[in-house]
């Protein structure tokens, strides 16, 4: 009688003696220790970047106009005492504000470069008086290369004068670091941006600004110091 024949599936020949199948290693993704922090910190600074572009936009959009001490015009470029287009479309909209009784004082802002007859804050308050503005109610702070040096300057001048609260008037795109700025430095601070002149014209202006205050705004956070853009009005 022959021994009983093992039935194995064709093709499958059997394994050479003392001899057992492996079983098949992990799968490797490819992706090393380093790689995989590489990516995640980058998704991080993207995700901060996105967040602080979007509260820029955000607060650009809102005029939380109320009453304050003063109305806070920031500095722009001015040519031998006659304010910029830039600066000439703030101060109308500050000029408003004031006819609109919000508060019962205007305060002009920024210094002078060198060789100028005129600072930002003195054109601007010479710009309000001939519009009908009384002297009485402008107030000019020349002081100041960037936004950060003259809310600082406004702060020293509010305490002295006993003020708490200031609207600021600037661009939209300025609003969000001009804030944070004007409330670290102890004042109450809310912003009306003015809605004419060049920098909300076109929409690769407005874009341009928003990549441009996202910047500098986390280069503020992270520092507490201001870009240097000296003429600007948002430095």
């Amino acid at each position: 009688m022959s021994a009983p024949s093992s039935r194995r599936g064709l093709g499958s020949p059997d394994p050479p003696a003392g001899r057992r199948p492996t079983a098949p290693g992990p799968v490797r993704s490819g992706m090393t220790w380093g790689a995989r922090l590489l990516v995640g910190a980058l998704v991080m600074v993207l995700a901060v970047v996105g967040v602080t572009a979007l509260r820029v936009w955000q607060v650009a959009r809102v005029d939380d106009q109320r009453p304050a001490d003063a109305v806070v015009v920031l500095g722009a470029a001015q040519y031998n005492g006659e304010p910029s287009a830039v600066l000439a479309a703030r101060l109308k909209h500050a000029e408003q504000l004031w006819r609109d009784g919000i508060a019962p004082r205007i305060i002009t802002v920024g210094g002078g470069a060198t060789g100028d007859r005129y600072t930002e804050a003195e054109a601007s308050r010479d710009w309000l008086i001939e519009q009908g503005v009384p002297s009485t109610a402008v107030e000019a702070v020349p002081e100041g290369a960037d936004t950060l040096r003259s809310l600082e300057a406004v702060a020293a001048t509010a305490q002295e004068r006993g003020w708490e609260s200031a609207l600021l008037v600037s661009d939209p795109w300025h609003s969000l670091r001009a804030r944070t700025m004007a409330r670290d430095a102890g004042l109450e601070a809310w912003t009306s941006p003015t809605r004419s002149g060049p920098i909300v014209q076109t929409r690769e202006t407005q874009l341009r600004y928003i990549y441009r205050e996202t910047g500098a705004l986390l280069f503020y956070e992270l520092t507490h110091a201001s870009v240097d853009t000296a003429g600007s009005g948002q430095g």
